[in-house]
């Protein structure tokens, strides 16, 4: 490789796209960590091997870092929920609106990972749920390791467009109550 990452003038030219794309999964306050935790790993990955298609992955990269993150905040409800007793009061008042939209999110992506064709679920689950790599889901299942890629890629593209489709309807009413 030369002197000039090509990792890195990708992340310049496509940094909005990608914010973009994460936007339709996580927070805002959350879009800018993960699009940089892309960046970076993206990187660690050019220096260990050739990377042809740097857009696809580090959009494939973005967006496995916010499901993560979406899957880690709903375990981390998961955990204050049952410890709920353990919280005082004053604290609860001010977190029950982040848990309640945290637990929303959590459910809007298991309602995406639904709707998806039951090979690309058994797949992407296995990859995101279960942190299977690509050649043992592949042993597992019986199938190619480039069909395994292709249907972690259908199965992010899809859930990534079901949640987009899910934050629509309530940015249409944020939209109505600020007219009110």
């Amino acid at each position: 490789m030369s002197g000039h990452s090509k990792i890195a003038a990708t992340y310049l030219k496509y940094r909005l796209r990608l914010m973009r794309a994460v936007a339709n999964i996580v927070d805002d306050n959350d879009v800018e960590d993960i699009v940089q935790d892309a960046f970076v790993k993206s990187y660690e990955a050019e220096l260990n091997q050739e990377i042809q298609y740097e857009r696809t992955y580090m959009l494939r990269t973005v967006r496995n870092l916010a499901l993560n993150h979406v899957s880690r905040a709903a375990h981390k409800l998961n955990d204050q929920v049952e410890n709920m007793d353990l919280l005082s009061h004053s604290n609860m008042d001010a977190s029950l609106e982040k848990q309640f939209e945290s637990k929303q999110r959590f459910i809007h992506f298991c309602q995406a990972t639904e709707s998806l064709p039951a090979q690309v679920k058994r797949v992407f689950l296995l990859k995101k749920v279960y942190d299977m790599s690509q050649r043992d889901i592949a042993e597992l299942l019986q199938l190619s390791e480039s069909t395994v890629e292709k249907h972690v890629a259908k199965g992010l593209m899809q859930c990534a467009q079901f949640l987009a489709r899910q934050q629509q309807p309530q940015r249409a009413d944020d939209s109505q109550s600020n007219l009110g």
